[in-house]
């Protein structure tokens, strides 16, 4: 198939704009083998919890064709894009490109199963990075806080969930070719669906208020923020990673890595991520230093030295030969992302115009926007609020206690469910629930946008089928993935030594508790029937002539309320599982 090729033009840095096969297209040429890479506007923030791995599942089969050849290419799947790319000789260029394009137009549908257990293997090694977790608690289980999550979605994808995602969003009009040759090689077919650009993805969030802090588990400190994508931005980050590593590791010795990071996240953001280790004995010291450099640099104390180092570094990238297919996957993603693109002497004058402060106020934004992971203890004291840990209400439900525990509950009720223990509670409303893990033997699993999760295990409560009838029927079914089954080894049972101990020791408690429910309902009862009619006979001029005695009146309304209220309290306690 001839490949068609659209009326092009020339920036003033020399990267050529076309179109191929109507795929807006860069190029510049470079010395040496060919590269290129496929980019389309679509990454893991696009899907949701329960169609989480989609993209990277296509992904996977649009490359399963090439096989074990000795071509160097790979592909990658990230929260905004996803992206195919090669090296080589411009037929290796062309056969690659073609192989991707003519697999996302018929994807190999029967190695559909064997790539989610390679998708799976390949998560169960990944190494986690220190920022992961700051996307789920930032965001929730939505949008950009996805990748965070596993890939929870590939059990429940079909052949037809799959197919229909690569034709909508693997379109010509989704994507942008970027290729280090001077012109278009020959024979590329890169025929694809039509379609339309998708937009991205609006952020969620599941922070009240920021500056945040939570409990991490990785021994680091880690910050990150979201602020506006700048040329100030980029370089504070560069700043901010000179004094970490001048602070923490070579004047105070807590750490071996400091650093910062500033990374675009869509089309006008950008996060700033800041990373500081540490020996368990120097954590605390850690923290305090980390947070002390942030409080420099906010009061304006930013060093002309470092912005100056900073600049340099910056400016001497321009100076490298080929710069403009040096520039092409920026420039690529720029436009993809639809952000704006500059000139090589834009770009200059932009990092040659900032200041130090401008470091300055991009430093107490950061701080604004900031979420800090910590080892130990907390840092309200630096003027950060705790991010929530808990749900901050409970359902209003049927309360199934735990058989090995008393004071650990399940709250099922038709609007939410809720797990409440001495350590907290956790609430999920189904009309908010991301996903709900369904396994055969009963066992369930829901995690709430806001990130918060649950697991519902019959074994455990002793609740039947019939008792979750409420739960299958409210949780939304795009949000519902149903599990293979488990092995028996893997379904949670009771511990009968608990079992048996929890029996002796409640089991007396609980006959007194429900014989005062009762009497103290009975009691309620009669003394609002019985003030009732006093008070009816005291508002009554026939039977009170003297007029209406008020105290009477609001003494019979004190003891009704008193034994109304022992009697609610009783309540609460057996649907919190304490009785």
């Amino acid at each position: 198939m001839t490949t068609e090729t659209g009326p092009g033009h020339t920036t003033a840095d020399g990267i050529v704009h076309t179109t191929v096969d109507g795929i807006r297209t860069v190029l510049a040429p470079a010395a040496g083998p060919v590269t290129a890479g496929l980019l389309f506007r679509v990454g893991r923030a696009d899907e949701t919890l329960a169609t989480s791995g989609v993209t990277h599942l296509v992904e996977h089969l649009a490359l399963h064709r090439h096989g074990l050849g000795d071509l160097h290419y790979n592909g990658a799947t990230a929260a905004a894009y996803t992206h195919f790319h090669v090296t080589g000789t411009p037929a290796d260029v062309v056969e690659y490109l073609n192989g991707v394009c003519a697999a996302l137009r018929d994807l190999p549908m029967d190695r559909l199963e064997t790539e989610k257990e390679i998708l799976r293997t390949e998560a169960a090694g990944r190494r986690h990075g220190p920022g992961e977790a700051m996307a789920t608690w930032r965001y929730g289980s939505r949008s950009y806080g996805l990748v965070g999550y596993p890939e929870a979605g590939l059990h429940g994808l079909t052949a037809d969930d799959v197919r229909e995602w690569a034709r909508s969003r693997f379109t010509a009009e989704n994507a942008v070719l970027w290729i280090t040759a001077g012109s278009v090689p020959e024979g590329l077919d890169l025929t694809l669906p039509a379609g339309e650009w998708l937009p991205l993805p609006e952020p969620t969030s599941a922070l009240p208020a920021t500056p945040a802090w939570f409990h991490g588990d990785d021994g680091g400190v880690v910050l990150s923020s979201v602020l506006p994508r700048s040329t100030e931005a980029s370089l504070f980050a560069d700043v901010l990673g000179k004094e970490l590593f001048r602070e923490l590791r070579q004047k105070g010795g807590y750490s071996y890595t400091a650093a910062a990071d500033y990374t675009p996240r869509d089309t006008g953001s950008a996060t700033v991520t800041a990373y500081a280790d540490a020996l368990p004995q120097k954590q605390d010291a850690l923290v305090g230093a980390f947070v002390d450099v942030f409080a420099k640099l906010r009061a304006g104390r930013v060093e002309q030295a470092d912005l100056d180092s900073v600049r340099a570094s910056a400016l001497a990238a321009f100076d490298t030969p080929e710069l403009a297919a040096r520039m092409l996957p920026g420039h690529a993603m720029d436009l993809l992302l639809r952000h704006r693109t500059l000139t090589t002497a834009e770009a200059r004058a932009e990092i040659e115009a900032v200041t130090v402060a401008d470091l300055h106020r991009v430093a107490k934004a950061v701080w604004a926007d900031a979420l800090m992971s910590v080892p130990g203890r907390g840092v309200d004291w630096a003027g950060l609020s705790a991010a929530p840990a808990q749900s901050p209400d409970t359902v209003t439900g049927r309360r199934y206690s735990s058989v090995e525990d008393g004071s650990v509950a399940l709250l099922v009720a038709a609007d939410g469910v809720s797990v409440v223990s001495p350590r907290g509670q956790v609430t999920v409303r189904y009309a908010e629930c991301s996903l709900m893990q369904v396994h055969p033997d009963g066992g369930r699993h829901l995690v709430g946008n806001d990130g918060f999760s649950l697991t519902v295990e019959p074994t455990l409560h002793g609740i039947t089928a019939a008792q979750l009838a409420p739960m299958d029927a409210a949780v939304p079914a795009a949000s519902v993935v149903r599990m293979p089954p488990r092995d028996p080894s893997r379904i949670p049972r009771p511990d009968e030594a608990k079992v048996q101990a929890r029996l002796t020791r409640t089991a007396p408690r609980s006959g007194t508790v429900t014989a005062l429910i009762w009497l103290l309902g009975t009691i309620t009862v009669f003394v609002g029937c019985f003030s009732g009619l006093v008070v009816l006979a005291l508002t009554d001029p026939e039977v009170s002539p003297e007029g209406t005695d008020w105290f009477s009146i609001a003494f019979l309304t004190c003891v009704t309320g008193f034994f109304a209220f022992m009697w609610s309290l009783q309540l609460r306690k057996r649907r919190r599982g304490e009785g």
